[in-house]
């Protein structure tokens, strides 16, 4: 057997607030969105280089308040690019891990919890 990669699929409230953080302030992009007609819930996906999330406002597709481990490399740039957009509600800081990592930890605005993280450099 052979496992691909994953597509983690978060709750979403509003769509308004979740282009504001995704694409706004974390610099993802939309790729595709879906509604089964219209004044329907939303499903989209957004992605940024090989990280891709698809986000849903369908009450059965996922729970508020997920965490989320996406590897990066250039955890200390994109840092500084998060924090020059001034968005309201996050001003990530970078932490050194006991076990060897860097991370910067992001909630999103429905609670879910984005951690971006490098492997260190030793």
């Amino acid at each position: 057997m052979h496992l691909g990669s994953i597509t983690p699929i978060l709750r979403i409230f509003d769509e308004t607030k979740a282009l504001e953080f995704y694409v706004g302030f974390l610099g993802f992009k939309v790729d595709w969105q879906h509604r089964f007609e219209e004044n329907f819930p939303l499903y989209l996906q957004v992605s940024s280089g090989a990280c891709v999330v698809h986000l849903s406002e369908h009450h059965g597709d996922a729970s508020p308040g997920a965490a989320v481990r996406i590897q990066a490399e250039g955890i200390d740039a994109y840092q500084q690019q998060l924090l020059a957009r001034d968005y309201r509600y996050a001003k990530p800081e970078v932490e050194e891990t006991p076990w060897g990592t860097r991370e910067m930890s992001i909630k999103d605005p429905f609670g879910n919890r984005l951690v971006f993280v490098e492997e260190g450099k030793g």
